[in-house]
């Protein structure tokens, strides 16, 4: 049964969600020569993680549809000035009146938008909304394609999946995931070569800040060297995937404590490895991780196979344990809710 919204989106049960959205009829409108929409699809993400209060934690795109994974980020949007709030709303949606490009056309712009607070409120709102995210993502690009392709219609399926991430484990499992893809349909060798990932973005960002070697250094469990990449990820637009200092004024929150980029590079590696190979040899490091998720290779190598093996993910809820489906449950008022993965949530 499909799970309305706003039942779904519930701060107080998560922040991160996992939504899918695929192509009119899964038609291939993003490959077979069209690829390079998929670079259109990359840049808007980019553009809309600078300017709403939503993180991209995690992206694939693929030739019919893409996968994004969001965390919602409760009153940021709150300290931003009206004036903020204005330059973000016309960064995703410049006015076709406007020159952007004359800074004094803008400002005058601005400040006339500012008199109107409840278009201001109305602005703010919809800047930390998931729903109004997943329209600027899609609405443009459907223009642009029909553009391309000189026709009208619907380029997406009306309605975008989401699904609520309940949990550590989930949360890494669905970043592996999304990130897998590629892999798991045969476009590509190893993770880092994925076309349109996070995680190929993630690994280009480390190797044009010239941090490979700070990378092996966090790998080698170095105080320094996980400090240093700690820096490196708050300068990339991707939320960062190791949380060092959550309450440190100026710092982007990161995703889960400890783990480092060289540390989830390792797991990503291995978890390939298991998809294409069937076995692969476990480093300490990934070891490391799954100790400090209180988990095992076992567990881990299941839900991932699992994962990957599905064409289609059902369920609104993703836990690997099964606690907490069942506080979701009753907060719903219902006998159970689905998981995702299906039967994959432990005790």
């Amino acid at each position: 049964m499909t799970v309305a919204r706003s039942q779904l989106v519930d701060l107080e049960i998560t922040r991160y969600y996992h939504c899918i959205s695929r192509c009119v009829r899964r038609a291939f409108l993003c490959g077979e020569g069209f690829e390079h929409r998929k670079a259109w699809i990359e840049e808007r993400l980019e553009l809309l993680a600078g300017n709403f209060a939503v993180s991209v934690c995690g992206f694939s795109i693929m030739d019919n549809h893409l996968h994004v994974l969001c965390r919602l980020e409760p009153g940021v949007a709150e300290r931003w000035t009206d004036e903020e709030v204005i330059r973000r709303w016309i960064a995703v949606y410049p006015p076709r009146t406007l020159d952007v490009d004359d800074p004094k056309v803008v400002q005058m712009w601005v400040d006339h938008e500012c008199q109107d607070a409840a278009k201001v409120s109305r602005y703010r709102e919809r800047l930390q909304d998931l729903g109004w995210f997943m329209k600027a993502l899609k609405e443009p690009l459907a223009r642009m394609a029909n553009k391309e392709d000189d026709c009208k219609g619907t380029f997406w399926e009306s309605r975008y999946k989401s699904i609520a991430i309940l949990d550590d484990e989930a949360l890494l499992a669905t970043c592996a995931y999304i990130d897998l893809n590629p892999v798991a349909a045969g476009i590509a060798a190893t993770p880092e070569k994925s076309p349109h990932t996070s995680v190929k973005q993630r690994a280009e960002h480390a190797r044009e800040s010239g941090a490979i070697g700070k990378v092996r250094q966090a790998t080698g469990k170095s105080v320094a060297g996980a400090k240093i990449e700690g820096e490196f990820e708050q300068s990339h637009w991707l939320c960062p995937l190791q949380d060092v200092q959550r309450a440190a004024k100026g710092r982007r929150e990161g995703m889960l404590p400890g783990l480092s980029l060289a540390s989830y590079l390792e797991l990503v590696d291995w978890t390939a490895r298991l998809w294409r190979q069937g076995k692969a040899r476990m480093s300490t490091e990934v070891a490391g991780i799954m100790e400090r998720l209180g988990t095992s290779a076992e567990f881990w190598e299941s839900r991932m196979k699992k994962l990957l093996g599905k064409s289609r993910l059902l369920g609104s809820y993703f836990a690997t344990r099964s606690d907490r489906l069942k506080e979701i449950a009753t907060r719903r008022g219902v006998h159970h809710v689905d998981n995702a993965v299906g039967g994959l949530a432990s005790g």
